[in-house]
């Protein structure tokens, strides 16, 4: 059932705050460039300009459609803001219009994200990306400075080496009060031995600062728990693996977001960081929660048939070869009689599997070194019972979704989920951007999950507010100090936040 009311009016009627944790905000080029020439000097500010028009998403347009298909340019983002709605892109654009208009939304606090700036962690020059992210982050720090009650921008943190992250981390909290971190969770790494014929440019691996990544980042986590900040991740996919359609913008585009933040959440537990870093809070933003809520059943049942015990059930020494030679015999008929044994062609040794005839360990049935030496996928994650993953997965990820998504209601399906748990949604309202064609209807699109029965207002409420809360207040209690929500966050935190911001 589709509300009449408008985004206030629901507003009115809530017993609490809306928190907005991922607005968008469309950058003026022509002050950003200013501040990259106050920060870096106009040398850099040249250097930026031209990475920019030499930007694949540029290129896409200034080359043939037989260009693109042989250098394989993905179609970029196309008529991706708002233009019919004057106002709302005057909006995304002025912290003092939205700040104005945040009422009319319905949104008592927001945290804006920014849409350039998305690319500005990703950059690969090792000189303009530390300066450019340096330039963007003093830059949202002066322009949304006098509206801190109402909106907190996210720094841009590089995250190419933990200690590129942990300079710009510093800067950005000690020395300008910044308190959201958006971080590049996926780094494009070039394969070495790709590098090494000279095609380094064309094949690449992605490093999502956990699980076999390039470098320890242990030292950032660390010092995101210092500084008291939630990394959040509002990193894309499109131009990736299977995402490289050079005429189709939305096959790109569709799930980008979800497979992103899937890859940075399984390095992450796989990798131990959630285990390493119990009081950690992620940011996994715009892709929704449905897929976390299928990776969270997969984690489950993966780790009761393949935990460090339960996969010795699939030991290779353990086949009873006289039985599986006489059941060949018995029901094989012709063409598989006798293939267990005899000829150097025949399947013997692989015991019918080709393929493992590359391994002569496999090929006697017994288990290779190097499997034996990496036996538990869970080890560094620390799980001894199923029930560990819901500390590892459920408690340090909130994942943002936007106003529109059905699949919202996943994360509030105890009956679905294992262990009757819940995951953490938080609202993104993904304003400045097409997803959002009139500012004024995000509230009232996320209202429709209650109105539709999919969710009760306990859950809107966590949805809202509660879990926005959590997210940042959970590693510093001062986060929503002097905001118009203060007094309700702390009511949150006075019970379950406290303990969250200790390392």
């Amino acid at each position: 059932m589709t509300s009449s009311r408008n985004a206030a009016d629901i507003r009115v009627a809530l017993d609490h705050p809306v928190i907005d944790v991922d607005g968008h905000m469309l950058e003026c080029y022509p002050v950003l460039l200013d501040f990259v020439r106050d920060i870096a000097g106009r040398e850099m500010a040249a250097r930026f300009a031209d990475r920019l028009k030499a930007s694949d998403d540029t290129a896409w347009h200034a080359v043939s459609p037989e260009e693109r298909r042989r250098r394989r340019i993905a179609r970029p983002p196309f008529f991706a803001n708002p233009t019919r709605h004057t106002l709302d892109r005057a909006t995304a654009m002025l912290p003092a219009l939205l700040r104005e208009r945040l009422d009319e939304f319905g949104f008592d606090f927001t945290i804006v994200y920014p849409t350039l700036g998305f690319y500005l962690p990703s950059e690969p020059d090792d000189e303009v990306r530390p300066a450019v992210c340096r330039a963007y982050n003093a830059m949202v720090a002066d322009i949304f400075g006098a509206h801190a009650d109402r909106i907190t921008p996210a720094a841009c943190i590089p995250t190419n080496t933990p200690e590129e992250a942990i300079k710009e981390l510093e800067y950005a909290v000690d020395e300008l009060g910044l308190k959201v971190a958006m971080i590049a969770s996926l780094v494009h790494r070039p394969i070495v031995a790709a590098a090494e014929s000279g095609t380094a440019a064309f094949a690449f691996w992605l490093d999502s600062l956990g699980l076999d990544s390039e470098y320890d980042y242990d030292p950032f986590w660390s010092k995101c728990v210092e500084l008291g900040i939630a990394p959040t991740a509002h990193t894309f996919a499109m131009g990736t693996g299977t995402r490289r359609s050079t005429t189709n913008y939305m096959y790109n585009q569709i799930g980008h977001f979800a497979e992103a933040g899937q890859a940075f959440a399984k390095a992450l537990f796989f990798g131990g960081i959630t285990h390493r870093f119990p009081n950690l809070n992620f940011g996994i933003l715009e892709g929704g929660v449905g897929w976390a809520c299928d990776l969270l059943a997969s984690l489950v049942s993966c780790w009761e048939k393949r935990n460090g015990e339960a996969v010795t059930l699939f030991d290779p020494s353990a086949i009873d070869r006289a039985e599986l030679g006489n059941l060949f015999d018995r029901y094989g008929g012709d063409r598989f009689k006798g293939r267990l044994e005899g000829s150097p062609g025949a399947a013997r040794a692989s015991l019918g599997y080709a393929a493992w005839s590359i391994d002569p360990t496999i090929m006697e049935g017994q288990a290779s070194d190097a499997d034996l030496a990496l036996l538990d996928d869970f080890a560094a994650a620390g799980i001894t019972r199923a029930e560990d993953i819901l500390d590892r997965f459920a408690k340090p990820f909130y994942f943002g979704c936007e106003a529109d998504d059905p699949m919202t209601s996943m994360a509030f399906s105890e009956k679905t989920l294992p262990f009757g748990t819940k995951l953490k949604p938080v609202l993104g309202s993904d304003i400045g951007h097409w997803d959002v064609p009139n500012m004024k209807e995000v509230l009232k699109e996320a209202h429709e999950l209650v109105g539709k029965d999919l969710i009760s207002e306990d859950d809107f409420r966590e949805f809202t507010f509660t879990n926005p809360v959590k997210l940042h207040g959970g590693m510093n209690t001062n986060f929503f100090e002097g905001t118009v929500v203060e007094d309700a966050a702390a009511a949150i935190l006075t019970g379950e936040g406290a303990g969250a911001v200790a390392a």
